[in-house]
């Protein structure tokens, strides 16, 4: 480990990289775009799945409400920014009453809730068709230039959702370090031992949700301008919100950056399997995901961690 090393260095380090992709893969912008969002979707899903342990199965109703807020908005005249925030806002607010409805539940039960609760979301966007647009989802307006970039400019939209990745990095990197992580922390470990101890289990899973949430409808908006047009079966399913929570799991649940590594090395080889394999490409990446489930059960980077501590431990050195 190099001496004096600021873990601000590898933030800055990362997002220097990943801002070095356009300029080297400008043919492949809608890969690059859509695997960022994803990480970031990942990275905000693990503020409640990593850090406090709460299994949700629901993650894509706030995306949903980030892209339905952002798009009904923008057709008022509303700009993209100020939609974006409302649209983080209502995702928050959702999530407060959702967490206060559900965290009595623990483990598989509240996992269960959420999958209802998201189901319910999307069976409201798809009968309320006089706002939503039901089955036949919206399209996003012509939206106004920031500062004379264009919305719908896929390099702009990377770095747009590059800055996403970068907050929610920014807000982990806090968190970790903060007493509300260590609160998060000891609820995932104990909760009735962190009761024990005064920290408020329901609470602090509370303040998680609503976190986790504000970033991924955050998110959400983004991907509505990427997209440009959406209906809700675009990521309303239970298959939206398995697919982020895999990438953390994969990655390394509850470390800064194991969602980021877990979008990009599944995406990647997805990718080159749909085009060499056609067919067989979900075969394939299915079986990718059982090794290393399998072989590395506390994610690639979890994993890591995991023996470098065993490693350099005092009382651990010997048996790794």
């Amino acid at each position: 480990m190099i001496k004096n090393w600021h873990p601000m260095y590898t933030l800055a380090l990362v997002i220097g990289v990943l801002a070095l992709y356009p300029m080297f893969f400008g043919q492949f912008m809608n890969f690059g775009v859509a695997t960022l969002l994803l990480a970031g979707f990942a990275l905000s899903w693990d503020i409640l799945g990593g850090w406090t342990g709460q299994n949700s199965l629901g993650h894509a109703a706030f995306v949903g409400v980030g892209a339905y807020t952002v798009t009904l908005l923008a057709e008022r005249g509303v700009h993209p920014v100020v939609g974006a925030l409302i649209g983080a806002a209502l995702s928050s607010l959702l999530a407060w009453g959702w967490g206060a409805a559900t965290f009595r539940l623990r483990g598989s039960y509240f996992t269960l809730s959420t999958i209802a609760v998201a189901e319910i979301i999307r069976l409201i966007i798809l009968n309320e068709s006089w706002l939503t647009g039901g089955a036949e989802g919206k399209f996003v307006p012509d939206l106004p230039k920031i500062f004379g970039f264009d919305l719908f400019d896929r390099k702009v939209e990377y770095y747009m959702v590059l800055l996403f990745v970068l907050l929610v990095l920014l807000f982990t990197h806090w968190m970790r370090y903060s007493r509300m992580g260590f609160y998060f922390k000891a609820v995932r470990e104990d909760e009735d031992g962190a009761m024990a101890l005064g920290v408020n289990p329901n609470k602090a899973k509370q303040l998680a949700f609503v976190c986790s949430a504000a970033f991924t409808g955050l998110g959400g908006a983004m991907y509505a301008i990427f997209l440009q047009a959406f209906e809700p079966e675009t990521f309303l399913l239970i298959a939206f919100s398995i697919q982020v929570a895999l990438l953390a799991i994969i990655g390394g649940r509850g470390t800064i950056y194991g969602p980021l590594v877990g979008a990009f090395l599944i995406a990647v080889p997805s990718e080159i399997f749909r085009d060499q394999l056609k067919e067989a490409n979900l075969l394939v990446y299915g079986i990718l995901i059982v090794v290393i489930v399998i072989y590395l059960p506390k994610g690639i980077l979890g994993s890591l961690e995991y023996w470098a501590y065993r490693k350099n431990h005092p009382l651990e050195k010997g048996k790794v």
